[in-house]
């Protein structure tokens, strides 16, 4: 991990779950940090807060308007309710969209200019329900099938322009975070079960595998990881 030493990464979501999680790697491996959050109380020791509500586009564009430069974004921050197509709560997709998708591609496109001239790195964090439906997929499911086009279009116009800066996708299966409990409310005996009857990834496995992306060799472009615990079917 030598070359994340000294290196500068912003990370949405940096409060809790696997952005928590990766923070704390990052700081153990010398690099600065900068955590997006609404809750700065909450981020891990060393982490510079930067307070934003990522549903509001204004608050996400001031994020921007005083940063310098990074090496590396890392798209953690995301919703997860159970809203079904056919009867639910539309603010729920609403809230979901504007976080899982719209906030991470405004994040991308602002990030592109604080990189340095050798390029950098941009990971977008996805889900395991952008690459299949699962029975209760809802509309979380297409907001992280979104995730994965945002990520592979901006790899082609990345490219198109000439820009040395590579993007990825990781893709997890369950992860033990708080978002479980989102995705989980009302059903919180199902959470319970599910829980018991396997072993989850941890936000740090998932962490791990994004500081693969992040500490490639440069001539390196990992685009796409997908993971799940080895008790999870599908």
């Amino acid at each position: 991990m030598q070359r994340l030493a000294g290196s500068t990464v912003l990370v949405t979501g940096a409060s809790s779950g696997i952005g928590r999680a990766l923070s704390e790697m990052l700081i153990e491996q010398g690099a600065s940090v900068l955590g997006v959050t609404r809750r700065p109380a909450a981020l891990p020791a060393g982490v510079a807060p930067i307070e934003a509500d990522l549903t509001k586009r204004e608050e996400v564009q001031e994020v921007f308007h005083r940063l310098g430069r990074i090496d590396a974004l890392v798209n953690c921050a995301g919703i997860a309710y159970l809203s079904r197509i056919i009867d639910g709560n539309a603010a729920d997709w609403e809230e979901m969209w504007r976080v899982n998708v719209f906030a991470l591609t405004l994040c991308c496109q602002m990030a592109l200019r604080h990189f340095p001239r050798e390029g950098g790195r941009i990971v977008n964090v996805s889900s395991m329900s952008g690459h299949r439906v699962p029975p209760t997929g809802g509309f979380y499911a297409p907001t992280k099938f979104a995730v994965r086009a945002v990520t592979d279009a901006l790899r082609l116009e990345l490219k198109a322009a000439g820009l040395p800066i590579q993007v990825a996708c990781v893709s997890p299966g369950f992860v033990d975070t708080p978002l479980l409990d989102q995705y989980f409310r009302g059903r919180e005996d199902v959470l319970r079960k599910t829980k018991e009857s396997m072993t989850m990834l941890t936000p740090q496995d998932v962490a791990c595998a994004i500081l693969t992306v992040l500490d490639a060799p440069a001539h390196v472009e990992i685009g796409d990881i997908l993971l799940r615990s080895t008790d999870q079917r599908m």
